[in-house]
């Protein structure tokens, strides 16, 4: 049996020549949906500038704020200690709460520390804040829930301090801050709402039609399992489970919460791909976000036979539930509470999303015959690696025509 590791090892491989030959997915000269070249010189930010240009608190930058995270807090426990000795923390008050940040945060800092260490011999990333326990910012400032934080390089050298915002950017932050002539500000979403947007998600509640079992729940699904999904003809068939994109059983989300004429009800995220047609012609129908439906257009159900009809959409709400998974199939469908909807989400490109998990499935069918008997994906919560990259890299790759960065 392979190991963990040598299963990472292989897809890592694929996912670094994926890269290399990516070019491949451009979709022509057209002004439409495309992929953009990265300039070969990366432009320093000027003072009081930010990226993305929007409001520190909106769905296009790092979302609003969730309320003060205490230490009786029940959720201090989910800020993690930074403890990167390529970073210089300030730690003024002595207590420690510099080093304390979200999972995303850190994983931020990290990727910039190495940057700054790169680009500036000898010079380190430093953090004059970071979780605020002390009330010394402003009201529904993202440093009282560890979103944010305030950093400059270990020299204090403030003519690198434009290049260092734009570090901050390349490295991933949700929203970057030119914010004084003494600090760059940096934020981040928050882990409910990056889990989510990166591939979109059903409730642990959803219904899916396994092969083998029959009717389950979706948080009882395990990779390796065939569920009901369709080919590209449109032919209906049980298609494999190879990984989770996103799988957290403990994690809320809002879900919006469609139903059909005929009686289906499907919960689904809001930057989830779904089939959609303005008409009940299957012909017509094509792949948008779950958001973008309308009463009155037609949705994809799976019927007694297991045929694939319309059916118009005659309410839309919105539900909080527990639970948010994302599983992946070899054909990137997959037909939840009898509604045929995509794998993917955040790209509104499926030709492109589907492309971009090819060496996913490239690792899955090489496995196959060297007697490997499960799937990529051990049944592990969270969001998998290789999805959080993809996202990453296409938040600098691709026009915001085809990626939606919330």
């Amino acid at each position: 049996m392979l190991s963990n590791r040598i299963i990472n090892n292989t897809l890592t491989g694929y996912f670094v020549l994926f890269l290399l030959i990516g070019s491949s997915l451009q979709c022509g000269p057209t002004r439409g949906p495309g992929r953009r070249r990265r300039p070969g010189k990366m432009t320093v930010l000027v003072y009081k500038q930010h990226v993305p240009n929007v409001s520190e608190n909106t769905i296009g930058a790092s979302g609003v704020p969730e309320g003060k995270i205490s230490r009786n807090d029940p959720r201090f426990k989910d800020l993690v200690k930074n403890e990167n000795p390529n970073i210089i923390f300030k730690d003024e008050e002595g207590t420690g709460s510099d080093r304390l940040m979200t999972q995303r945060t850190k994983d931020k800092l990290q990727a910039l520390a190495v940057s700054v260490m790169n680009t500036w011999p000898g010079v380190k990333l430093r953090v004059t804040e970071a979780w605020d326990e002390d009330n010394h910012h402003c009201k529904d400032s993202l440093h009282y829930e560890g979103r944010a934080v305030d950093i400059t390089t270990s020299d204090r050298d403030r003519s690198k301090y434009g290049m260092l915002a734009r570090l901050a950017v390349e490295a991933g932050f949700d929203w970057v801050f030119y914010e004084s002539r003494g600090h760059i500000h940096c934020s981040v979403k928050s882990e409910s709402s990056a889990a989510n947007n990166i591939g979109g998600c059903f409730s642990g509640e959803s219904s899916i039609q396994s092969e083998t079992r029959g009717y389950v729940q979706m948080k009882d699904l395990h990779t390796g399992e065939k569920v009901l999904s369709k080919t590209v003809d449109g032919v209906p068939v049980f298609s494999e489970v190879i990984m989770f994109l996103d799988k957290n059983s403990q994690k809320q989300a809002t879900f919006i919460h469609i139903e059909t004429e005929d009686h289906f009800s499907l919960e689904i995220t809001d930057k989830h791909l779904i089939y959609v047609s303005k008409t009940n012609y299957s012909d017509d129908f094509s792949s948008a976000y779950a958001e973008e439906v309308q009463v009155g257009q037609f949705v994809l159900v799976s019927n007694s036979t297991n045929n694939f009809i319309p059916s118009k959409v005659v309410a839309l709400t919105k539900k909080t539930s527990s639970g948010v998974y994302a599983p992946l199939t070899i054909e990137g469908n997959i037909v939840v509470d009898g509604v045929l909807t995509s794998c993917y989400g955040v790209m509104n490109n499926e030709v492109i999303a589907h492309a971009a998990f090819a060496p996913v499935r490239a690792v899955h069918w090489i496995l196959q015959y060297i007697s490997y008997p499960y799937a990529i994906d051990i049944e592990s919560e969270g969001v998998h690696w290789y999805a959080d990259a993809l996202y990453n890299i296409g938040t600098h790759f691709f026009d915001k025509s085809v990626l939606y960065r919330v």
